[in-house]
């Protein structure tokens, strides 16, 4: 495993912030699981809570504790999206917090299509949050440098790497109408 993520999932280990790579911006992540960090994450983007976050993973199975079970018809929709950057509005399971699904009962979820970041998921052995780096309603950053202007301090650790090629942040969509969200 490459040292960089190493650094990075002990960061995330001990309830810190990093930022990371992804297909298009650079992202902010942490623990999904622990809410004092994520709660820090949302004053470090000022950025409300009840807009939910989204979770990305290198695998499926790393969502699954946080959505309901799916039909069969659901997840093959789901499914041949993949490795393409699209994220996916899923039913929550209703213990997860908030702080994650925001104002809703859906959950933004994301198989990534990045090498790195889905290297990342693995190491940490499942499913990250992923927003983007940048304090609301800004630009996102696409570089470690630009991360490090935009927070100097506040993020706890930056993952070195390339964006992909990836022009505008994941397209959303809902698995339950197919409508799509954003594009």
């Amino acid at each position: 495993m490459d040292a960089d993520i190493q650094t990075a999932v002990k960061f995330l280990k001990t309830g810190k912030i990093i930022a990371y790579p992804t297909e298009a911006v650079y992202g902010l992540g942490c623990d999904p699981h622990n809410l004092n960090v994520i709660n820090r994450l949302l004053t470090i983007k000022q950025r409300e809570w009840h807009k939910g976050l989204i979770l990305i993973a290198a695998e499926f199975t790393h969502l699954t504790p946080f959505i309901l079970p799916l039909s069969a018809e659901i997840l093959q929709r789901v499914q041949t999206t993949y490795p393409r950057a699209v994220t996916w509005l899923l039913p929550a399971r209703p213990e997860v917090s908030e702080l994650l699904r925001g104002n809703s009962d859906k959950i933004a979820v994301r198989v990534t299509a990045h090498s790195q970041a889905a290297a990342l998921c693995q190491a940490w052995g499942g499913a990250l949050i992923s927003t983007s780096a940048n304090v609301s309603t800004q630009p996102p950053a696409i570089t470690a440098a630009q991360v490090q202007q935009i927070f100097g301090n506040s993020i706890d650790y930056i993952l070195s790497g390339e964006v992909g090629d990836q022009t505008r942040p994941s397209e959303i969509r809902d698995a339950l109408t197919n409508q799509v969200i954003r594009f």
